[in-house]
């Protein structure tokens, strides 16, 4: 079963950052497509980036993170991370990793497995 844990969330002010983790147990998180999702209070989950298996090319599907968020690998952590910089109010949503085995997509309903999120509140 594949299984993975979302971590580094939590309360921050307005143009800070915080680095979300989502590390893998039991499989070679090398071996999948990853991608970072959020849903906010009263939203749809919306997709944010997403990192290839073999090249590590990777995607951004949410104009408002362009620029400010990164996503990358860390193999040896059998680790995917989501660098999070100048942070904003509307950020705030729990924060959600996914795996897949084909190509990346920017839909959630093509990724069938899932962590338990993670809160990131971004507040003065």
């Amino acid at each position: 079963q594949l299984q993975f844990v979302e971590s580094g969330g939590g309360s921050v002010q307005p143009g800070g950052s915080l680095r979300l983790s989502c590390t893998a147990s039991g499989f070679t998180m090398n071996n999948y497509i990853i991608g970072w999702f959020r849903q906010a209070p009263g939203k749809e989950r919306e997709a944010i980036s997403c990192i290839t298996n073999s090249d590590n090319v990777t995607y951004y599907y949410l104009d408002s993170v362009k620029g400010r968020f990164t996503i990358s690998r860390d193999n040896a952590k059998n680790t995917v991370y989501l660098q999070m910089n100048s942070l904003k109010p509307e950020d705030t949503a729990v924060y959600y990793c996914a795996i897949r085995s084909v190509y990346c997509s920017g839909y959630s309903n093509d990724f069938k497995v899932w962590g338990q999120g993670t809160q990131v509140t971004v507040s003065s």
